[in-house]
């Protein structure tokens, strides 16, 4: 066992007690500044070398999934010197049926699950420390048996979607900052628990949708504010085709093969409905299936839609409406089309956001050269467009004087997290202020999509005022035994 687990860490954020009332948005993080700030004496033994991090100073980290993502999640992680890794969980011990997610190495199948991510961490730090050995990881299978026995700083959640919002309610009912893949939770009542959940926590969380600590997310934001485009009324978000194999067949597959030795299938399962195992759902196409994935809208959503949300200050739709291709009871279409309506929010006026995705696009803009085409996102404002960072037609951006540089730069996405914990800002996809929010537009447009009507949205109290069936699919029933 790593001792670096059972010492004191001085720095370690002080949350409220359960009787304190929450903090508010802006205040939650302030009670990590106020903790870095305490003195703590240490015997030489725990200290760290010059220039180095104390072990008893550093974020103890587990890592619960470790698929593809996973393993690229820890892989970051662990190089920071601030993150000691001393436990990862999967329900998978051992396979090589995943695909790497390092798009740099190629799209090949490559080993992943609780062994590999154990043995990449042990092995990693080894490399740093020349030793040419190290242990000091342990593996689980349940992340609640490692959520009781590890006394860790933080999490990082990189599960399938169904699985997101019980593994991170989990964690911040026991106050560990959490870092959870997109989208933040599966079903539109899960992401307002979760974030809730997280502001009584008072820790620092962050989703992981890392296109929004990019340059041209500020970029776009600022010229925006800038009033380049006027008053906007109309967005246009667009995804491609999906990047996962697709069925083959209508329904659930008819075959129902053995359970691959070393996955608990049951724990995979988690709180959807029990079905037997099949390699089309797991790993990787689970996406497709409505009791695992959240689509395309839910799974690209998260990224496409940041920036639209920081740059108009986006809250709750007042309705929203789609079309689709050939609906399932089981799987998600393989396009579809969802219209949102926000409301005014103060100077800014009442504007229309349209998702696109599975090949089918917005109309082209008029003011696009002939032989370009619908490259990123089409902001539509009272005196011109800008598709992206690019102010339409070419001629305008030739002229265009750009705005200054007005917000704060990120030292990137996984920096911000670890930084926050620090004692440092909000990370820009926390929970609280912004995943929650994003995820649950993108949950929202997933129930449109099956119901295939216009739905009337009370965002505030969580309410689909006009279809109650649809009302019913904000939240999803867990199997016995499982609760949020």
């Amino acid at each position: 066992m790593n001792s670096v687990r059972r010492l004191p860490r001085s720095n370690r954020p002080i949350p409220p007690e359960p009787s304190c009332p929450a903090p508010d948005r802006r205040q939650f993080l302030r009670l990590s500044a106020a903790a870095v700030t305490g003195l703590t004496l240490a015997p030489r033994h725990v200290l760290g070398g010059a220039g180095q991090i104390a072990p008893s100073d550093k974020i103890t980290l587990a890592g619960i999934g470790t698929g593809g993502q996973g393993m690229q999640n820890l892989a970051a992680l662990q190089k920071f010197p601030e993150i000691q890794v001393v436990a990862v969980c999967d329900v998978e011990r051992e396979s090589n049926r995943y695909l790497s997610w390092n798009w740099s190495q190629g799209r090949e199948e490559r080993p992943c699950g609780r062994e590999p991510a154990r043995r990449a961490v042990e092995s990693g730090y080894a490399a740093q420390r020349g030793s040419g050995q190290y242990r000091g990881c342990t593996a689980y299978v349940d992340y609640r048996e490692l959520l009781e026995k590890e006394d860790v700083d933080a999490v990082m959640i990189a599960t399938p979607d169904h699985t997101h919002a019980v593994i991170a309610m989990a964690a911040l009912k026991r106050r560990k900052h959490v870092y959870c893949e997109k989208p933040l939770t599966y079903s539109v009542h899960e992401a307002r628990q979760v974030a809730e959940a997280a502001l009584q926590a008072g820790v620092v969380t962050q989703m992981g949708n890392h296109g929004q600590a990019e340059e041209g997310a500020r970029v776009v934001q600022e010229i925006i504010a800038d009033g380049a485009i006027g008053a906007v009324r109309e967005v246009h978000v667009w995804s491609g085709a999906r990047f996962w194999t697709w069925p083959t067949w209508d329904g659930r597959p008819p075959e129902t093969p053995p359970v691959p030795e070393g996955l608990d299938w049951d724990l995979w399962l988690g709180p959807a409905p029990h079905r037997p195992f099949h390699p089309a759902y797991h790993p990787w196409t689970w996406r497709n299936w409505i009791d695992f994935g959240t689509g395309l809208l839910g799974d690209l959503g998260a990224h496409k839609l940041s920036t639209v949300f920081k740059a108009l200050k986006l809250g709750h739709p007042v309705s929203v409406e789609a079309s689709a291709t050939k609906l399932s009871s089981e799987t998600y279409p393989l396009g579809e089309i969802v219209r949102f309506e926000f409301p005014a929010r103060g100077a800014m006026p009442p504007v229309v956001l349209t998702w696109s995705d599975g090949g089918l696009k917005p109309p082209r803009p008029p003011e696009l050269d002939p032989d370009d085409g619908i490259e990123d996102t089409i902001y539509i404002g009272d005196q011109g467009k800008l598709m992206g960072q690019r102010l339409l037609p070419d001629s305008r951006m030739d002229t265009y004087r750009m705005p200054p540089k007005t917000l704060p730069r990120s030292p990137g996405h996984y920096h911000e997290w670890v930084a926050g914990i620090r004692g440092g800002p909000p990370p820009g996809s926390n929970f609280v202020d912004h995943a929650g929010p994003v995820t649950e537009v993108c949950l929202l447009g997933n129930v449109a999509v099956r119901v295939q009507k216009e739905l009337l949205y009370d965002g505030p109290n969580l309410r689909i005022t006009n279809d109650a069936s649809a009302n019913k699919l904000l939240r999803r029933a867990y199997r016995e035994g499982w609760t949020l």
